[in-house]
């Protein structure tokens, strides 16, 4: 005969410790979004008679290798199947070097190169990074942003969450109101991003380093691990949240874009509209929710990368910008308002899918770990 400690120690992990559980989901579902954009190549599930994803059987969604902290029946055969087929991450990668192009605040400091560098747009950016530094060049940063992506989705998920279900809550008709749901969406990205400036800090540092070559300098590291050890050893703990400031303003806003948009879309579909809680709603919410979010977050991810980037004296102070605000300023005066949203064309291309393939991951996953829907 089970013991009540039996009952709890066979039941599944989800039950046990739901927040650790969905910290891991949504870490696994960002890597999967990191990695593999194509939503048929996922082996989402079409829905059923009832508007709900079928479980089990061909076409089943799960996550990568030593990421099934839930339960046996998750293979990740399916999804793998189609990550690599596809990624965004070069997208990324050429935001980055939009974002640092063209910089009046390097060329004032004697920057040459900055100076004679022609302007480059999206497509000739690419192709430059082919041309001058070879294909690969384009996936250069991506260890580093995974591990940023594990860490950042799983502690903005989880803090979401907890302000949603148990500082806020819900009414008992399952509203959330909107002004709710754009403060747990702000905390939530800073939290995230706070824990996981680190490895944003070496990813952006990273995606520089071709440049830099080309530009004659000396590369900084030699891979993800000696740029973690270097910036340590050079600015000790505190060196690891250099920029956290607009690092965290930028996650603010795109989380007020991404998860409230998300979650007020969601909801007001599956309440008001003849759509339920399938595959359906999840498409059309994180379609919106990449698009505002690319729109509030540009600006300041340009503020952050370029603070990030900037050289650092032997105290690691920035020799450029003071602060987020003097990057602001500085970037309007002398480049005008639209170099704010510099890179935003790469950054919305890449947003939209990433959040498309995110949230249909992580809905499914949960469903199929025995967690309720977001």
């Amino acid at each position: 005969m089970s013991t009540p400690d039996d009952a709890e120690r066979l039941s599944p992990l989800a039950q046990r410790w739901p927040r650790a559980s969905k910290f891991l989901l949504s870490g696994c579902a960002a890597t999967v979004a990191e990695l593999g954009t194509r939503p048929s190549s996922l082996g989402l599930p079409r829905s059923t008679s009832r508007g709900r994803p079928r479980v089990g059987g061909r076409g089943v969604a799960s996550f990568p290798s030593g990421c099934n902290p839930v339960g046996p029946h998750l293979s990740s055969q399916q999804v793998w199947r189609g990550g690599g087929k596809a990624t965004t991450f070069p997208l990324d990668l050429t935001k980055t070097r939009l974002q640092i192009q063209g910089e009046a605040a390097l060329a004032r400091l004697g920057g040459g190169a900055a100076e004679s560098a022609p302007y480059r747009g999206m497509v000739r950016t690419a192709l430059g990074i082919v041309q001058e530094e070879g294909f690969l060049k384009l996936w250069q940063g991506v260890t580093p942003a995974i591990y940023r992506h594990i860490v950042y989705s799983g502690g903005r998920m989880v803090t979401y969450e907890h302000l949603r279900e148990v500082v806020f809550g819900k009414s008992e008709d399952k509203h959330y109101p909107l002004w709710k749901s754009v403060i747990g969406g702000m905390m939530a990205g800073v939290v995230g991003q706070f824990l996981a400036n680190p490895t944003d800090l070496v990813k952006v540092q990273m995606q520089m380093e071709g440049k830099r070559k080309l530009e004659g300098k000396p590369l900084r590291f030699r891979g993800v691990h000696h740029a973690f050890a270097k910036i340590l050893a050079e600015g000790g703990i505190r060196g690891l949240w250099a920029g956290w400031v607009p690092n965290i303003q930028r996650a603010a806003l795109v989380n007020m874009g991404d998860l409230t948009t998300y979650d007020t879309v969601k909801h007001y579909l599956v309440l008001n509209t003849p759509l339920e809680d399938n595959i359906v709603t999840h498409g059309l919410s994180s379609l919106c929710s990449g698009l505002v979010a690319s729109i509030l977050g540009t600006p300041a991810d340009v503020i952050k990368s370029r603070i990030m980037n900037q050289p650092r004296d032997k105290q690691g102070r920035g020799l450029l910008y003071k602060s987020s605000t003097d990057c602001l300023i500085q970037a309007v005066q002398g480049e005008g308002f639209l170099s704010l949203y510099k890179g935003f064309l790469p950054s919305w291309l890449r947003m939209t899918p990433w959040s498309l393939v995110f949230w249909l991951t992580y809905e499914k996953i949960r469903e199929m770990s025995g967690v309720s829907p977001f």
